[in-house]
């Protein structure tokens, strides 16, 4: 105690002798921690934070059924405990690497009345602070950066969403004021997304209200209280890929980077997916056409056999559903999408010989894991980097290809995802026309995004022979020109053009939306399956147990029921051929609803507030299966 009072005394008598002495010692002007940082150099670190959205797709694309999992099996399993931070990118990213930052640069750039960095910092805020409550739900908000707090209060989502597009309008407001500051090259440097282009931060600002509104789709209100909103703000919204959220990365030039991070999470270089992650057996039926009948009174699938008791196709050995949403499996023009031989991996053509040969394109086959193996129905998932269907080889993919590249940028927000999110506003109010125009002018966006980032591999010959995985950087088995005359002959097929009015369903809108999320928008995704509650059947406001499940089987609905959304998708304990799991007791049959905040911050910290949270606490063992606001069709009971 001596020693403390002590150091306080001399602390004190130092204060006291150089008061008054201006120049001596300034402590407002330390230049190894400034107290005045110009507003626009935060904003390079604030955007590069973004890429902890694809950190977390390690959980959400095993929550989605759009990827399976070796490494994140907890999450692929619907249950996780609290004592981990697993899935916590998010919370990271908007809490602490844009946090204070944020408020700083935004506080900043006001004082400067530098309008347009006002509107990018609350257009970031509104972006992140959407993706966060629909990730975790309710959430720390008006208490976030109270300085000397140890505990902050819970807000819950219902008053967390309309603020995340009060944000986005002051973002709007800011963006559209004249704006006389001189940014000089700072800002077209430091904005690693739109490059200062205010007009296109202005749209961004707009898509960020149509996002957080389309999640409330399914509400009781919606055509009532949101509808509108949704329609007027997407009209205003990213509306051509030119305009997409991307965060760019600088461009992989060499196998030995300064910096690992400035290669993309998802590349080869920095291995990530390496033979841990697969795409998943359900978006290779729906992207091929071949997702299954079953058999209502067993719940298998229906075997497609000759007369000879035999496979009539190997690859699909089973009858497929009548009622395909995406394409089918007839090769004729029109009813192959293109997309799945740019976006998903092939057992076959590893050599790039045949790039440009419309039929053996079609002719490729595409394997899907299971929930947390590459072992899937038919056969062993491919990597997601190349052709391989084994473990990935440098020597073979390269750098990678489509968005699995080194040098590809985030991509975090399209104008195909608007469309789709504009085309089920206009469904749920009845105007079948617009829905059906928006719905196929999202279908060409997103046939002409998958095709800007193709990145075509290039045939090697050694002796005449071709050489597998071609000529590095590796890439994609198809060239541009063969995309596009098959993206152009599926456009005017009968699963786009063929689409009418009276045809037109939610299913088509949703599961189109679904393959143009793949698998960058997987949150977007989950938010769509939670909403329509993974198509369980249950009666009543919302599903519960022994009305949706029992604590050992998911009552999903058959695919051949109407108000099903997503054909072919069942939960891990659908009793469905394939399915048949099980969830871990603790989550008393329920599927996972949201994801726990990061533990480190606050099942450590702040562990109180989370208690308190109704109608299940936070720090309940199935908290994780919590059904958010945005999935209730009225207001959350405060007791289940």
């Amino acid at each position: 105690m001596k020693k403390i009072l002590s150091a306080i005394v001399v602390a004190l008598v130092l204060v006291v002798s150089f008061t008054g002495c201006e120049k001596y010692l300034d402590v407002n002007n330390n230049v190894d921690a400034p107290d005045y940082v110009e507003a626009n150099l935060y904003l390079p670190g604030i955007l590069s934070s973004i890429q902890g959205c694809y950190w977390d797709i390690r959980a959400l694309g095993p929550l989605t059924q759009m990827m399976g999992t070796s490494s994140y099996t907890n999450f692929a399993n619907n249950y996780y405990t609290a004592s981990s931070d697993a899935g916590g990118e998010m919370w990271r990213m908007a809490y602490w690497l844009q946090g204070m930052n944020l408020e700083n640069m935004v506080n900043q750039a006001i004082a400067d009345e530098a309008w347009t960095l006002a509107g990018i910092g609350y257009a970031i805020k509104a972006f992140s602070w959407d993706c966060l409550t629909k990730y975790h739900g309710d959430l720390p908000m008006k208490q976030a950066y109270e300085p000397g707090r140890l505990s902050h209060d819970y807000d819950y989502q219902k008053d967390i969403m309309p603020q995340v597009r009060e944000w986005a309008q002051t973002a709007i407001e800011y963006l559209e004021k004249e704006d006389n500051f001189e940014y000089g090259t700072t800002l077209t440097q430091g904005d690693i997304v739109y490059h200062g282009d205010r007009n296109k931060w202005l749209k961004f600002a707009h898509a960020v209200i149509v996002s957080d509104l389309a999640a409330l789709s399914n509400k009781s209100d919606f055509v009532q209280n949101y509808a509108d909103q949704l329609i007027q703000h997407a009209q205003l919204a990213i509306s051509e890929n030119s305009e997409n959220f991307a965060v760019e990365r600088m461009t992989a030039s060499s196998t030995d980077p300064q910096f690992s991070a400035y290669y993309n999470f998802w590349g080869t270089y920095r291995g990530n997916l390496t033979n841990v992650y697969w795409q998943s057996d359900y978006i290779v039926q729906i992207m091929t056409g071949s997702v299954p009948q079953y058999d209502k009174s067993t719940g298998d699938k229906v075997d497609d056999l000759d007369g000879a008791g035999e496979p009539v196709n190997p690859h699909y050995p089973w009858k497929p559903a009548e009622n395909q949403i995406i394409c089918d499996t007839t090769k004729v023009a029109g009813h192959y999408d293109p997309r799945v031989a740019a976006k998903l991996s092939s057992v076959d053509y590893a050599t790039y010989d045949k790039m440009d040969d419309l039929d053996a394109i079609k002719s490729w086959h595409y394997n899907g894991s299971g929930f947390t193996g590459a072992s899937g129905p038919i056969g062993t998932a491919p990597n997601l980097y190349g052709f391989r269907a084994a473990t990935p080889s440098t020597a073979v993919e390269g750098h990678g290809r489509w968005l699995f590249r080194d040098d590809a940028p985030y991509v975090v927000m399209t104008a195909a995802e608007i469309q789709f999110e504009l085309a089920e506003a206009y469904w749920k109010k009845g105007d079948k026309a617009k829905a059906l125009a928006a719905f196929k002018k999202g279908v060409a966006l997103d046939e002409e995004f998958t095709l800007n980032y193709l990145n075509p591999g290039s045939l090697k010959e050694d002796g005449g022979e071709a050489v597998v995985g071609g000529g590095l950087p590796g890439g994609s088995g198809l060239s541009k020109a063969a995309f596009k005359t098959l993206s152009e002959e599926y456009l005017a097929g009968p699963y786009v053009a063929g689409i009418t009015e009276s045809t037109l369903t939610l299913s088509h809108i949703m599961m189109q939306k679904y393959v143009a999320l793949w698998p960058w928008g997987a949150l977007e995704a989950w938010t769509d399956l939670r909403k329509y509650h993974f198509d369980i059947q249950y009666t009543g406001d919302y599903p519960k147990l022994n009305n949706g499940w029992t604590q050992t089987i998911v009552d999903s609905k058959f695919d051949d029921d109407p108000t099903k959304v997503y054909k072919g998708f069942y939960l891990a304990p659908a009793d469905v051929e394939g399915r048949r799991g099980t969830y871990n007791a603790k989550n008393v049959g329920s599927p996972c609803y949201r994801v726990r905040p990061r533990y480190n911050s606050e099942y450590m910290w702040n562990k109180g507030s989370l208690e308190a949270l109704v109608p299940i606490s936070g720090t309940a063992d199935n908290y994780h299966c919590s059904i958010p606001w945005f999935a209730f069709p009225g207001e959350v009971p405060s007791s289940l």
